[in-house]
């Protein structure tokens, strides 16, 4: 299926404009990554410790008046999210005394709604220490995928492709985590759930790039390296955008129909595939072309 034809953008020769952009967007991300190694982006309970429960009213209730009630009993800081269209409620509260907050969230809820009968749905507590754990531990998993990837692609192409796939993947991760800490959305295993997906996603694309560019190299067709990188790129330009168009309108459906819970982990999915298809184009392959460029201009110079 072919979108948009034949096309002869010259997406090389703005690599300036592009390289700028992504190093704000990077520079902002890796001052997130930097606040959540600290703890202090707005962490969710996976990684700072406390209590989750979703309950279910028998009729509906307010978060005004949810609230009103916890203030009542002595429960200040709770992070409630109501859940349209069932009488249920979610009740967060990070660093909170695992083992008792459920007890007291339950305990107020009962002595200020007598005549709302509720349920407990789920309930989750993690322990300070575990959620700490938890912290390092995901982003040392993320460092040690960002080697595989350079690896894979290093054994697969060459070891300068392999250096634009893993620039272009950190660009991704580092573009998720710069919007998420500028809006202060939570930071929890969902959002880093969707992290490892895109990035997954993000070197599925540039891959397909990749392989176009190297059929196009082995044809030792006439030009410049800028010529055949763009050629290529143009070549498989209709395949990229339809490609990133359906994983959009799944992610869409998610995050319009899917409730609540994946909202956010939806809307991490969306940055990450436009992100992702922008950094195939506009990160890796420039990255490529001033390696191949560099490599050149050493060759000449030896002969």
């Amino acid at each position: 299926m072919e979108l948009l034809g034949k096309t002869r953008i010259d997406f090389i020769g703005k690599r300036k404009i592009s390289f700028i952009i992504s190093a704000i967007i990077s520079i902002v991300g890796i001052i997130g990554v930097i606040q959540v190694g600290r703890g202090a982006a707005n962490m969710g309970i996976d990684f700072s410790g406390g209590t989750a429960m979703q309950l279910k009213f028998s009729k509906p209730i307010s978060i005004a008046d949810a609230r009103a009630a916890l203030h009542k009993n002595g429960i200040a800081k709770a992070d409630l999210q109501e859940i349209k269209d069932s009488n249920k409620l979610l009740v967060k509260m990070a660093g909170a005394t695992v083992g008792k907050s459920s007890e007291m969230v339950q305990s107020a809820f009962k002595k200020e709604f007598a005549d709302n009968a509720f349920t407990v749905e789920s309930s989750t507590e993690i322990g300070p220490s575990i959620g700490n754990k938890l912290r390092k531990d995901t982003l040392i998993a993320a460092v040690i995928s960002m080697l595989g990837i350079i690896m894979y692609i290093a054994w697969r192409f060459d070891f300068k492709f392999g250096v634009g796939a893993t620039c272009a993947t950190v660009h991704d991760c580092l573009a998720m985590f710069a919007v998420f800490y500028l809006m202060n959305k939570e930071i929890n295993l969902l959002f880093i759930t969707a992290v490892l997906t895109i990035a997954g996603y993000s070197l599925t694309d540039t891959v397909v790039v990749f392989d176009r560019i190297r059929e196009n190299l082995h044809k030792n067709l006439k030009g410049s390296m800028n010529t055949i990188f763009n050629d290529s790129i143009n070549e498989v330009l209709s395949r990229t955008i339809v490609t990133s168009l359906t994983v959009v309108l799944a992610a869409s459906s998610l995050f319009f129909f899917g409730g609540e819970v994946i909202h956010d982990f939806s809307l991490a999915l969306l940055i990450g595939v436009l992100v992702g298809t922008y950094s195939s184009v506009f990160v890796a392959s420039p990255i490529v072309v001033l390696l191949e460029n560099r490599a050149l201009e050493k060759k000449a110079k030896t002969v």
